[in-house]
């Protein structure tokens, strides 16, 4: 069968994030679950995607880390298209379905572009106990003083909380003041991976929207799945994407750009839309992607 590594979110070689991409002979089904996280922990990516077509326009995908499977991945899920287009088995232009733990999903595949929807934006709790708000941003290696970020509109004057979102994975939504403390993170990675477990969260997604270039950037962080920073995030921006706009500081229909990787001199840059269609969110995510590498893997 085929395998390929991707580099999602980027127009470049070598930047955004890199995912393996499996890509499962016709008519084969899934290999064992210890086999697929095992391929994953060989390819030492935090990710690896396994696509099984099931219809002409259809396919089953699951996402595994080193450690273990996940709902959704959204920078696999954009290497996975891009990967499936080299293969000549998608056609730019057109949409197809994403059937994953998190749902089925609509992908457009563009001209090395896919734009993805995301699961159900689920808003599961802030952290309004200042304890809880300080224990986090010390396991982060920041303080949480003066990190307040001010609402828009819909809550105007509000300070915004660190939040638990998921759009098929849960993050902790985590604000920092600006760029400085953005790069002043460093993480205790044990305490970290014992808070994600406590929480049921993937990881930590932090963020500021004080950026001079009108993008928000962020970090991501996910010890307990072996991953300690990941430099792209489909899911956590989308994530982020519902977060901001329930606090009036992104607009219906409007581009978002996010930048990630940064601190891992891997810069990504990944769009997002967030439309309503009677009183129901949608979100979805998108960006370019390199293919790196492709091959046979014998599994």
């Amino acid at each position: 069968m085929k395998f390929y590594i991707v580099d999602a979110f980027t127009e470049t070689l070598f930047g955004g994030n890199p995912a393996g991409v499996v890509i499962l002979s016709e008519g084969a089904g899934f290999p064992e679950d210890e086999t697929m996280r095992k391929t994953a922990a060989e390819l030492r990516y935090s990710e690896t995607a396994f696509i099984r077509r099931t219809g002409e326009r259809e396919f089953n995908i699951r996402y595994f880390t080193p450690a273990a499977e996940v709902d959704l991945c959204g920078h696999a899920t954009v290497g996975s298209f891009c990967a499936l287009a080299d293969a000549g088995i998608v056609t730019p232009g057109s949409t197809y379905i994403n059937d994953t733990l998190a749902g089925r999903l609509q992908i457009e595949v563009g001209s090395g572009s896919v734009l993805m929807e995301m699961g159900k934006p689920e808003s599961l709790g802030s952290m309004k106990n200042a304890d809880d708000v300080e224990e986090l941003y010390r396991i982060m290696g920041i303080s949480a003083a003066g990190q307040g970020i001010v609402a828009g509109e819909k809550k105007p004057g509000e300070i915004l909380l660190p939040e638990l979102v998921s759009t098929g994975l849960p993050d902790i939504m985590m604000p920092v003041a600006d760029q400085a403390a953005l790069s002043a993170i460093k993480p205790d990675f044990p305490a970290l991976s014992a808070l994600s477990e406590r929480y049921q969260v993937t990881g930590v997604h932090a963020f500021t929207v004080n950026a001079e270039d009108g993008a928000v950037h962020c970090r991501n962080f996910a010890p307990l799945y072996d991953i300690d920073e990941e430099a792209a995030t489909g899911t956590s921006n989308g994530a982020l994407t519902y977060y901001l706009y329930k606090y009036g500081l992104i607009a219906e229909d409007a581009e978002n750009v996010f930048v990630q990787g940064e601190a891992m001199d891997r810069p990504s840059r990944i769009t997002s839309r967030l439309s309503v269609n009677g009183g129901a969110v949608r979100i979805q995510v998108g960006g370019s992607a390199k293919v790196l590498a492709r091959g046979e893997i014998f599994l």
